[in-house]
C-alpha cells in the first residue's frame, strides 16, 4: 500500500521505517502493559539502529569505492563496537572487554580470513563487507549469550565451587561443568538456524540472490555456506569467550573473584 502513495526509494524507505517503527512501539506499549519495563532501552535502540545504519549506509557509498584493505579496517572497527556492545550486556565478568574482543576477534577473525583466502568469500568489498558484518555480528550475540549463561551458572553454583576450591580441587575441573553448559547453550541458536533453514525459513541473502537473477539453486547453496560460516564463527567464539573468561573469574590464589 505504501508504494502506491511513495515513489522515490528514500521516501518509500523512509514511510516502511515508520511503520514497523510503529509496530514495535506497539510491542513496547503491551510489554509496559504487562508491567515489563523496557522503554528506554527500546527507544534507544530503535533510534541508534536507524541512525547508525543510515550513517553506515551513506558512508558505504565511498567505501566499496576504496581499496581493499579500507574493508579490513571497516570490519575492525565493527569488530571493536561489537566487543564494547558484547561488554556492556555482562559487565560483572572480570575483564569483560578483553574477553570480548579475544572472542570475537578470534572467532569472527579466523572465519573471515580464512574463508576469504580459500575464495569461499569474495574479496571484493561489495561482498568482504556485508558478509563479514553479519559473522561479526553473530560472534557478538554468541559471545554475550556465552559469558551471560557461564555467570548464571557460577553465580547459582558458588557454593559448590567454593567447597571444591576449599578441598584443594583445580579451579578449571570445578568449573568444566559450567563452561559445557554455556557453551552448548550458546549454540543451540545456530543450530536450530542450520536445521530448520529452507524449511522454516529462507534468509534474506537468498531471496535478495534470486531477485537479482541468480540461480535458486547457486542462491541456496551459497545461503547454506552463509549460515555455516556463521555456525563456525559461534562456536570458535563460544569457545575462546568461556575458556579466556574461566581462569579470571579467580584469584592467584584461587579464591573465587565472580559472585551472587
Amino acid at each position: 500500500m505504501l508504494n502506491q502513495f511513495f515513489h522515490e526509494p528514500i521516501a518509500l524507505g523512509l514511510a516502511q521505517a515508520a511503520a514497523v517503527t510503529l509496530l514495535s512501539l506497539g510491542v513496547m506499549f503491551l510489554a509496559r502493559y504487562q508491567n515489563i519495563r523496557l522503554e528506554r532501552e527500546i527507544l534507544v535502540a530503535l533510534a541508534r539502529g536507524f541512525l547508525q545504519v543510515v550513517a553506515v549506509g551513506s558512508v558505504l557509498v565511498f567505501v566499496l569505492q576504496g581499496p581493499w584493505a579500507l574493508g579490513l579496517l571497516v570490519l575492525l572497527i565493527m569488530l571493536v563496537a561489537a566487543a564494547f556492545t558484547a561488554k556492556r550486556r555482562v559487565t560483572t565478568i572480570p575483564q569483560a572487554l578483553t574477553v570480548a574482543l579475544l572472542g570475537i576477534g578470534v572467532g569472527a577473525g579466523t572465519v573471515i580470513l580464512s574463508m576469504t583466502w580459500l575464495g569461499v568469500i569474495d574479496p571484493a568489498l561489495t561482498s568482504l563487507i556485508p558478509v563479514g558484518s553479519m559473522i561479526i555480528a553473530n560472534a557478538m550475540n554468541t559471545c554475550t549469550l556465552a559469558l551471560e549463561r557461564f555467570r548464571a551458572e557460577v553465580e547459582s553454583h558458588t557454593g559448590l565451587i567454593e567447597a571444591g576450591l576449599a578441598l584443594g580441587a583445580d579451579p578449571r575441573a570445578i568449573v568444566r561443568p559450567y563452561v559445557q553448559a554455556a557453551v552448548q547453550a550458546s549454540m543451540i541458536p545456530r543450530i536450530d538456524s542450520l536445521r530448520s533453514l529452507g524449511i522454516v525459513w529462507i534468509p534474506g541473502l537468498m531471496a535478495g540472490m534470486i531477485l537479482s537473477g541468480t540461480d535458486p539453486v547457486y542462491a541456496a547453496i551459497y545461503q547454506f555456506v552463509i549460515i555455516a560460516m556463521i555456525f563456525a564463527t559461534s562456536g570458535i567464539t563460544a569457545l575462546v569467550s568461556v575458556l579466556a573468561v574461566r581462569g579470571r573469574i579467580f584469584t592467584p590464589a584461587e579464591q573465587l573473584i565472580l559472585r551472587p
